[in-house]
């Protein structure tokens, strides 16, 4: 081999090193949950609103950003430095409240992951089989992380592969693009974007990130890898979520009701009307990638940092945070496997998470912004201006947007269901 290529081979040998955490972030955030809006976003705005997604992602990398300094410099959990700062009850609120978000979420991911099975085989036991095998993957590996980022690894490959091949089969089945499709979209606010820039922009996903970086080993000379790896965790974000959005405009836009969108299962069987088997094969292969992984790291994230809120530990090798996870992982599947016997949606869980989201979001985000703003944890790695301009904007979106939803959904819900 020539001096060349071998230099070429250990530059991306370097590169691979530099990526890791970030790419099991865009996996959580990529799941069901985030496919059924950015389809709906995509039907019934076209590719209008192409730049939330955009401004959605940012934020997301900033914080992402924030949760790899606050991990790589500091050396500690997060909910170890939140009680040493301010003290150990802000700490387990954080922790509480992610784990109900987690595990709503996870129910979400439960029947994405049934969806997906079911298109292709009638298997009454798919939720309670794949819940076993992650929570043998939770105990069966010596090195948690480096086998959870391998896995993840090859998911964001298939997403990849799948929405894009899909989007491919979605523009040669259209007629050219109608102006109107860009120009002519409706720029009205609805649920449907807010899930997506919920879905999206994920403070819980973001805070994990200084989990992460920790279990990868990266301490503060790791500082630029860890920068690399958040763009490109951002990156692929934004292309899958695109990709899904672009899919829907191109293919549902004008042509199918928003209420035919009810779930991932329609919108795939929406795309088998299009153009085929096809093209709901594919969508099925990057719907399964989605929620298998979100369905893997998003329980990690709730047990891991309920563990580690109530000071019980936060490294893959301690017990509590690993039970911990399987709670989270027995509620969502107990939660899911309730709706596809009964069909009906379990409204009060999702009353409390969305609770727990008003709550849990904007305090996770006010923390990780400012304990990487402090001097006496972060040195001169502390934030500058911009980082301050771009985290103080997201921190207010996330403020704009739990009061719509504690407005609009919580206390609605909740005088149904105590009145």
């Amino acid at each position: 081999m020539t001096e060349n290529g071998q230099n070429d081979r250990s530059g991306s040998s370097r590169w691979l090193r530099s990526i890791g955490p970030g790419l099991v972030t865009a996996c959580v955030v990529i799941g069901p949950g985030s496919i059924l809006t950015s389809s709906k976003v995509g039907a019934t705005h076209g590719y209008a609103m192409t730049w939330v997604i955009v401004a959605s992602v940012i934020f997301m990398m900033v914080y992402m950003t924030l949760g790899m300094k606050l991990g790589v410099v500091t050396g500690e959990s997060a909910g170890d430095l939140v009680a040493r700062t301010v003290g150990r009850p802000l700490a387990a609120l954080i922790g509480v409240g992610v784990f109900f978000i987690a595990a709503t979420f996870q129910f979400g991911n439960n029947l994405g992951v049934d969806s997906a099975v079911k298109a292709y085989f009638d298997w009454e036991w798919t939720v309670l089989a794949f819940n076993a095998i992650a929570i043998a993957f939770l105990f069966l590996f010596q090195d948690l992380y480096k086998a959870l980022e391998r896995l993840m690894s090859v998911f964001v490959g298939l997403m990849l592969v799948a929405f894009a091949v899909n989007l491919v089969f979605a523009l040669m089945n259209r007629a050219p693009v109608d102006p109107a499709l860009v120009s002519g979209a409706s720029g009205q606010i609805d649920i449907s974007l807010l899930g997506m820039v919920g879905t999206t922009f994920s403070v819980p996903a973001a805070y994990y990130q200084s989990y992460l970086v920790r279990f990868k080993g990266w301490g503060v000379d790791e500082m630029r890898r860890g920068l690399t790896d958040a763009r490109v965790g951002s990156t692929v974000m934004a292309l899958i979520t695109l990709m899904i959005m672009a899919n829907a405009a191109t293919v549902f836009f004008g042509r199918v009701d928003i209420k035919q969108l009810a779930s991932v299962g329609d919108v795939a069987a929406q795309l088998e009307a299009a153009f085929g088997p096809k093209g709901r094969a594919l969508f099925c292969i990057g719907l399964f990638s989605a929620a298998y992984s979100s369905f893997l790291v998003n329980s990690m994230i709730g047990g891991f940092m309920l563990a580690d809120g109530f000071g019980l530990g936060s490294k893959p090798t301690d017990l509590w945070p690993r039970l911990l996870t399987v709670a989270v992982l027995l509620t969502g599947m107990g939660v899911a496997m309730y709706v596809i016997k009964s069909g009906q949606q379990p409204v009060n869980a999702i009353v409390f998470a969305q609770a727990a989201t008003v709550i849990a979001s904007p305090l996770m985000a006010g923390a990780l912004w400012w304990l990487t703003s402090r001097k006496d944890l972060m040195g001169d790695h502390a934030n500058g201006l911009v980082t301050h301009l771009l985290a103080g904007s997201g921190f207010l979106l996330l403020l704009a947007i739990a009061g719509w939803v504690a407005v609009n959904k919580v206390l609605p819900g909740l005088q149904n269901l105590f009145g």
